[in-house]
């Protein structure tokens, strides 16, 4: 299997020896063997693990076999950790298409902060097979009937030449270990009813179904490589981008060509179809129209695209050796101190005092979601932060906004507000960990 990988890189031409690769690595075996696949044939690349906090502890088992996993291997490894249900019931979107987005979206920002030349996912023929299902099933253009490509833009498929039994094998042989993700096994999601009910059935029918839809895919992928080009030729004459990112769009006359294009364009953006078709109607200036990754807004014969900030759903990790983190227009500053026998404690709201030997770096720093609950300052009980927040009635706006600091899960701190009791100081601390909110137009 080696060889026919390194063979399918050289004829699609996906990368050069001498380029560098993040590879996309949940812990299932499909990226698994891609890693190691990249490893025996001595590629330059990294690993990229999204924690989508969906399956609990589960998730977390995810996150440290990974992390052993890229150790192992030798390769750098990086780690995200999102609050997907925030961001599915705050954009209205299934869970699938949320981790969809945000994943993709931090892959690309580790890739240009990391220098990476592409990001590697572990798809292969089988994927791509119930990929055309699906999208037939939804409706679909000529994109829907390629399945997944092997090259989109900085997104290759190394993987996608081989069939689910050549992957197996290739674990067998060389011994790897894996994590099966449970919510496989669940036809609640589309793609799992495609997989269990609906393959099997094309399979009675015709057992080499998975390779003649891959036929197929081949054929079309000719007319849509066409279709891209025409697209992107279409984008360089219509568009721009300013230095902050937002996209400016000329419209053209709507003809029958133009109007394939822009919908290819805004499909890009993950607008939905109902979206398209006002957008594509609309002509009132200031209109707005939402995606869950882009906000766009109609202006005098333009379109300006401008990207949302998934910031509000992950959190800001914060490790030893942090001195500063940048929380908005404020800062976080933390620093470590003995506890002497005059010792006092910063009674400011604005300061938290912790005992340094409960806290479990790293620590997190995220918005405040609903269950959250802690054991206020002064009391052994819990209390719903929810409840907290409005007893000491704080306006709304600003207990949305509300951000906690966390050690392995656990509230130790309401952001300007009071401390978990867990975490206080008392006469047998030592060490006294220190946390304090400024302005960042504060002198230091």
């Amino acid at each position: 299997m080696l060889e026919d990988f390194i063979h399918f890189v050289q004829k699609e031409n996906l990368f050069q020896p001498d380029q560098k690769i993040l590879i996309a690595v949940s812990g299932g075996i499909d990226s698994i063997v891609l890693s190691k696949l990249f490893s025996l044939a001595k590629f330059k690349f990294g690993i990229a693990h999204v924690n989508f906090s969906l399956r609990g502890e589960e998730s977390l088992a995810d996150e440290v076999f990974v992390k052993k996993f890229a150790k192992t291997l030798k390769v750098p490894y990086h780690t995200i950790c999102f609050d997907t249900n925030a961001f599915a019931a705050q954009e209205k979107i299934s869970t699938q298409m949320a981790a969809r987005i945000l994943r993709y979206q931090w892959f690309e920002e580790i890739r240009v902060k990391e220098g990476y030349d592409f990001i590697a996912t572990g798809h292969h023929q089988l994927d791509s097979a119930e990929t055309m299902l699906i999208n037939l099933v939804r409706g679909t253009g000529i994109a829907g009937f390629h399945g997944i490509p092997v090259k989109s833009g900085n997104l290759i498929r190394p993987l996608s030449f081989a069939s689910q039994d050549a992957i197996f094998d290739f674990v067998v042989a060389h011994k790897l270990a894996w994590r099966e993700d449970s919510s496989n096994e669940s036809n609640k999601y589309q793609r799992n009813f495609i997989r269990h009910e609906i393959m099997p059935k094309f399979q009675e029918l015709n057992a080499n179904f998975e390779q003649t839809l891959a036929a197929t895919s081949s054929k079309i992928k000719g007319i849509e490589a066409w279709m891209q080009e025409e697209l992107q030729a279409f984008i360089s004459e219509n568009s721009s981008i300013d230095a902050a990112g937002n996209i400016t769009v000329k419209i053209p006359s709507l003809t029958p060509k133009s109007t394939v294009l822009l919908t290819e364009l805004l499909l890009s953006y993950h607008f939905n179809s109902t979206s398209i078709e006002a957008i594509l109607q609309s002509d009132k200036v200031g209109a707005i129209f939402e995606s869950p990754s882009h906000s766009l807004n109609i202006d005098r014969g333009q379109w300006i695209l401008t990207q949302k900030s998934q910031a509000d759903y992950k959190p800001i990790v914060i490790s030893e050796e942090d001195e500063v983190i940048q929380l908005g227009n404020q800062e976080l500053h933390i620093f470590i101190e003995e506890r002497t026998a005059d010792w006092k404690a910063i009674t400011d709201p604005n300061v938290a005092c912790l005992d340094a030997d409960t806290l479990d770096f790293p620590l997190e720093i995220r918005k405040v979601q609903d269950g959250d609950w802690f054991c206020p300052l002064g009391m052994n009980q819990k209390k719903l932060i929810s409840d907290f927040l409005t007893d000491k009635k704080v306006p709304l706006a600003i207990k949305k906004n509300t951000q906690i600091l966390l050690s392995k899960g656990s509230v130790a701190w309401i952001l300007g507000q009071r401390i978990d009791n867990r975490n206080k100081v008392t006469d047998k601390t030592e060490l006294v960990a220190v946390f304090e909110l400024k302005s960042s137009l504060e002198k230091n």
